[in-house]
């Protein structure tokens, strides 16, 4: 608490009200001397002149004690830098469930295509069928691999990986690769394929 800097600020309070120091002790109850101390830093109101103070001059206590006015400007631009924040995570938030709003309807897509051509077996003895099943299946393997990836945010640590050199579309097919390649795991070794 610096004595001086409250002087100085409370002087500059009453010169803004234009009142005199004598004005000032009136209105206060105190002497003209005792405004004069406060004003050079050589005494402190007492605390119950201090609210007094405040009103009259519409400043908080803090601020006389701190022998300055809050800095509005450094007040917008914290109020300005939060907002920023707050945006910012919404459109994070909302790429997010993008994402994953995306990748939920391809697996529930696929889902529904490969359990209905699973449970009528149509086109049984068809290759082409056969594959485009076993393809659905392992999609929805791999989605079920994605989903978790994306809203832990490992997927955009990998992405964002740009020390390494490499291409974004080369990086998501890399990544692509390497969770089909889980997706077999999982349909083919764990579960027995």
């Amino acid at each position: 608490m610096d004595q001086k800097m409250i002087g100085s600020f409370l002087k500059e309070l009453r010169k803004e009200k234009k009142i005199t120091q004598e004005q000032l002790a009136d209105k206060l109850g105190v002497s003209g001397r005792t405004v004069s101390r406060w004003e050079t830093g050589n005494n402190m109101p007492d605390i119950s002149i201090l609210v007094e103070i405040a009103e009259l001059f519409d400043v908080s206590i803090p601020e006389i004690i701190n022998g300055e006015r809050k800095n509005e400007k450094m007040n917008d631009e914290i109020k300005t830098v939060a907002q920023s924040m707050s945006d910012y995570a919404t459109t994070e938030k909302e790429n997010l469930l993008k994402e994953v709003r995306k990748l939920s309807i391809i697996g529930l897509v696929s889902l529904v295509i490969y359990l209905f051509l699973d449970a009528t077996k149509i086109g049984a003895g068809n290759g082409a069928v056969v594959a485009i099943t076993r393809y659905l299946h392992t999609l929805v393997l791999v989605v079920t691999l994605l989903i978790p990836l994306h809203t832990t945010g490992l997927i955009y640590k990998f992405r964002s990986r740009r020390d390494l050199g490499i291409p974004k579309k080369v990086g998501f097919a890399i990544a692509f690769i390497i969770a089909l390649a889980a997706a077999f795991f999982i349909k083919y070794v764990l579960l027995g394929g």
